[in-house]
């Protein structure tokens, strides 16, 4: 597969071909070497954004925590909840500029901008909360900027995998990028709470801006490919740079991938009951299992390890991907809805594991079939659209479910999470025989 031409910023951003590759391994080593030891340029661009997503999972995990336990003395339900629902709002809104931002300007250049952004953000929230009186406007606001600074971050990875690795590594590559999200969500876990309950806020935040000046200091020494044609000049052999990418509406995008459109809207719908995990946790914990920081983070991690094992292991399930989605949706509807019925830690551990697993396997699956059905030129928007389209969904459940739980029991929130799963469960197995297998994408030409 093509990848999608990046716009030459300057020099620094766009090195040539031959530079991009300057530790080719040989036949042997790629055979013994993970992609992120054999492939310097991608390691370091994957090491960083491991770095910036458990620094915003860190942040959105620490703060949730901070505002049930100590922060807001009633509705901490919807307290919680708005926090959440403002810290998914930069992906859905932001989406047709991120996709411009993203087709129109060099990916390096966007990540380490993007990474910096943050680091700054999180630096000047630590000196406020050093210096006390730390508004809870503030927290908030804070939460936004970091969420806009990923909402660019990410799809950009997602559409530079191109640039960094040869076609044949592309599903492995997606493996390794999908599995930032569970090594986020597991590092994140550990540290938020348990970090809220030593350091207060101010001690969160330090540890955000490290994280993101680190990610951004590794983007900056990592190397893109100049994407260029195939062909090359007959007279002198140079290669032909290609045509600028032709640039549609985000919306016609999907109107042409019909498959992929459906696959999507099932994945938000289930979003408005997985999602609202993230609210639930710190509210389980408290109210029922009367615990702290240090119960939150073994939740939280249950759910980050399940979530890095599935993505190391979802090309592994057999297989169409729908049909196999469908199974681990329902599965995810069976171990959500446990804990509204064993209240026991041990329990609720292992069923936020198993719902990790789930949704990391998934993920690998379908955005590495997505890479190969989608065509080059409509990465930039697609990916976007894809971050949007999954992400309209956070907002509304980080806000229903947060207020809920003002109003009944955390336990009887875990069963309508996993009643209100298997509606997707369902609809999602009836896609597939209308969506091609990863062997039949077209990955130029969209669908056929």
């Amino acid at each position: 597969m093509s990848a999608t031409p990046a716009p030459v910023a300057d020099a620094a951003d766009t090195p040539s071909q031959s530079q991009s590759q300057p530790d080719a391994p040989t036949g042997a080593d790629r055979r013994r070497a993970p992609l992120v030891l054999r492939n310097r340029a991608f390691g370091a661009v994957w090491l960083g954004q491991v770095l910036t997503q458990a620094a915003v999972r860190m942040f959105q995990v620490g703060v949730s925590w901070w505002i049930v336990a100590y922060a807001v003395p009633e509705a901490q339900g919807l307290a919680s909840g708005l926090f959440m629902a403002v810290c998914t709002l930069p992906a859905v809104a932001l989406a047709p500029v991120v996709a411009g931002a993203v087709a129109r300007c060099a990916h390096r250049s966007v990540l380490r901008t993007a990474a910096a952004v943050a680091g700054a953000a999180s630096a000047a929230l630590a000196l406020w909360a050093y210096g006390g009186g730390l508004p809870l406007t503030t927290v908030y606001a804070a939460g936004l900027a970091l969420a806009t600074c990923q909402a660019f971050f990410d799809p950009c990875l997602t559409t530079s995998v191109p640039e960094l690795v040869d076609d044949a590594d592309i599903e492995t590559a997606t493996g390794f990028e999908l599995s930032t999200q569970s090594l986020a969500g597991l590092s994140g876990a550990l540290l938020g709470a348990l970090t809220v309950d030593r350091a207060g806020v101010a001690g969160l935040a330090a540890g955000c801006a490290a994280a993101y000046l680190g990610a951004a200091v590794l983007v900056a020494s990592a190397r893109f490919r100049t994407l260029a044609d195939d062909g090359a000049d007959a007279a002198d052999g140079a290669a032909v740079p290609a045509a600028p990418a032709r640039r549609r509406p985000l919306t016609r995008i999907l109107a042409e991938l019909p498959s992929v459109r459906r696959i999507l809207i099932c994945f938000t719908a289930a979003n408005l009951f997985t999602a609202a995990v993230f609210v639930v946790i710190p509210l389980y914990t408290r109210s029922v299992l009367s615990g702290g920081g240090g119960t939150v983070a073994l939740l939280e991690a249950s759910l980050g390890t399940g979530a890095l094992v599935g993505a190391f292991t979802g090309s592994r399930v057999p297989g169409r991907p729908t049909v196999a989605g469908a199974w681990c949706l329902g599965l995810m509807a069976l171990a959500l809805a446990l804990p509204g019925l064993f209240a026991q830690r041990p329990v609720v551990a292992a069923c936020l594991a198993v719902v990790g697993w789930c949704a990391g396997a998934v993920s690998v699956r379908f955005v590495a079939l997505f890479q190969r059905m989608v065509p080059t030129a409509d990465k930039p928007g697609f990916f976007a659209v894809m971050q949007a389209v999954l992400g309209a969904s956070l907002p509304v459940a980080s806000l229903v479910f947060g207020s809920a739980g003002d109003l009944v029991s955390p336990q009887t929130l875990c069963l309508v999470q996993g009643a209100g799963l298997l509606p997707a469960a369902c609809a999602l197995a009836l896609l597939g025989s209308r969506t091609p297998g990863p062997g039949a994408a077209a990955p130029a030409g969209g669908e056929r």
